[in-house]
C-alpha cells in the first residue's frame, strides 16, 4: 500500500545529532571569515525541506548563511559574474575546514558532499532593506547561471504557513506526513528524477483543503468514497502548472522540469 500514514518517515536520533555537528561547523567556518566570530548558530538557518518539518533520511540539508550587506555591495559591483565570485569565497571558507570532503559551488549554492551520502546545500544571503533601511523578510541569494544574477527568496514566511497549516486545527499533522511520504516514494520508485521539495510541499499545501487527521473523538465524513489520496491526484490534474506558488512568500515555484514527475509520484500514492 502507497497510502499516507501518522508519523511516517522519522529522521532517526543519531541521524539528527550528526546533521546538527555538520551544521555546526559548516557555519562556525563562514562566520569566521564573513562575520569574524566562531559562532556555531548566528546568521543561520536550516531551509527547505528540513527548515519546513518535512524532510527524510535521504532528504539534502539545505542552510540559509546571512553575509555582511557591505559583501553584497562589493559581489554586486564586480563585473564578472559576481555572484560566481561570492560562491567560490564561501566556497573556500568550508574547505579550510573540511580539506578533504568534497566542497564545490554550484549555480546558486555552495554544495558540501559528505562521504556517508549526507549533503549539505550551504545558500548565502543578504537581508533585503526596504525604503526606509529596514529588513523586509526577504533574502537577495546568487544565482551564476547566465552571466550572474540576484534572486530573492522569504524562507521565515513558508515555513511559518506550513506549521500552521499543519497544526493540530488545520490538518493536524497529515501535511507534513503526507509531504514526506511523497518524498519517500520519489526515492523509491523514481530516484532517477529530479523532484524539488518546494513543489511537493507547495503543491500539497495548496491541494490538502480541508482533509485532516482525526482528532480523538472526531467521525470520519466520508468524503463521497473518495480517498485522500485520489483527491491530491484529482487536484493535480486539474492544476496548471503555473499556478503553484511557495506556502506564505507566494513566491512562484519552478515547474518546468518537475511537473510531470509529480504526477508519477500521486498516481503511485493513489494507487
Amino acid at each position: 500500500m502507497n497510502s499516507v500514514k501518522n508519523n511516517n518517515h522519522p529522521i532517526d536520533s543519531d541521524t539528527r545529532s550528526l546533521i546538527s555537528t555538520r551544521y555546526k561547523t559548516i557555519t562556525k567556518a563562514v562566520n569566521g571569515d564573513f562575520w569574524d566570530t566562531n559562532s556555531e548558530t548566528a546568521h543561520s538557518r536550516y531551509v527547505g525541506s528540513y527548515g519546513r518539518g518535512t524532510a527524510i533520511d535521504v532528504s539534502d540539508l539545505d542552510v540559509l548563511i546571512e553575509l555582511p550587506n557591505e559583501e553584497y555591495d562589493h559581489f554586486a559591483s564586480l563585473t564578472r559574474n559576481g555572484p560566481s565570485r561570492l560562491l567560490q569565497a564561501v566556497k573556500r571558507a568550508i574547505q579550510d575546514t573540511y580539506p578533504r570532503t568534497d566542497v564545490r559551488g554550484d549555480g546558486q549554492i555552495v554544495v558540501v558532499q559528505f562521504s556517508d551520502g549526507m549533503k549539505f546545500e550551504i545558500l548565502p544571503a543578504f537581508r533585503h532593506l526596504n525604503y526606509w533601511g529596514e529588513w523586509d523578510g526577504t533574502y537577495i541569494y546568487p544565482d551564476s547561471n547566465m552571466g550572474g544574477n540576484w534572486l530573492s527568496t522569504n524562507p521565515k514566511a513558508e515555513q511559518d504557513a506550513m506549521a500552521q497549516k499543519n497544526g493540530y486545527y488545520y490538518s493536524n499533522g497529515l501535511l507534513f506526513d503526507t509531504c514526506k511520504h511523497m518524498r519517500a516514494l520519489r526515492a523509491e520508485y523514481y530516484s532517477s528524477y529530479h523532484l524539488s521539495g518546494i513543489l511537493i510541499d507547495s503543491f500539497v499545501f495548496s491541494a490538502i483543503g480541508g482533509w485532516h487527521w482525526l482528532k480523538e473523538g472526531e467521525q470520519g465524513s466520508g468524503n463521497n468514497g473518495i480517498s485522500f489520496e485520489q483527491s491530491l491526484l484529482d487536484k493535480y490534474e486539474r492544476t496548471c502548472s503555473w499556478m503553484i506558488s511557495a506556502p506564505g512568500s507566494g513566491m512562484k515555484v519552478d515547474t518546468s522540469k518537475d511537473w510531470d514527475v509529480l504526477g508519477k509520484v500521486l498516481k503511485t500514492m493513489a494507487e
